[in-house]
């Protein structure tokens, strides 16, 4: 399914289970925020995005612990996964998205290449619950590799939104 086909079956999705979204976008940049919100009308599910590219950013606006990141390093699960539950616990809303990465070319590390990224979903309301985190390994240059998390972020907020 094409991106824009995504963002209108969230939207959809948003709207028919009246769901408020929000994004946590580190190396995205905030590409997924700007997907959702070319749709006319996407201010009536899509709450806000936080895009915290430094590991500061991410402590001081979503509230990671620098224990989690200095433990597991920026690009793991349990910091895709704070990210999110940051973003709900900021904000109230009901449906949260996270990604954390290495676009590239630059940054990788041998047990750590660029194209790594995380990304986890997480629901919020009365209480938190993660819906999936995942690891990709996304190959191509740059540009490819934030396409290729956007197109996996989307297709897990279509699926989360769903499992509401």
């Amino acid at each position: 399914m094409d991106t824009l086909t995504l963002c209108q079956t969230i939207a959809a999705l948003c709207r028919e289970k009246d769901l408020r979204l929000v994004t946590a976008e580190s190396c995205t940049g905030g590409l997924i925020a700007a997907q959702l919100t070319d749709l006319p009308g996407s201010s009536a599910w899509f709450y806000g995005g936080f895009v915290t590219y430094t590991p500061e950013a991410k402590v001081r606006l979503l509230g990671v612990d620098q224990n989690t990141i200095a433990r597991f390093g920026v690009v793991s699960e349990p910091v895709a996964v704070a990210m999110a539950k940051g973003a709900l616990q900021r904000t109230g809303a009901d449906i949260a998205v996270s990604v954390t990465g290495i676009a590239g070319p630059t940054g990788g590390e041998p047990d750590l290449p660029a194209g790594t990224v995380w990304l986890a979903w997480m629901k919020g309301r009365h209480e938190y619950g993660l819906v999936q985190a995942s690891a990709f390994d996304f190959s191509g240059d740059r540009q490819a590799v934030r396409c290729a998390a956007v197109a996996a972020a989307l297709e897990g907020l279509k699926l989360a939104c769903e499992a509401f």
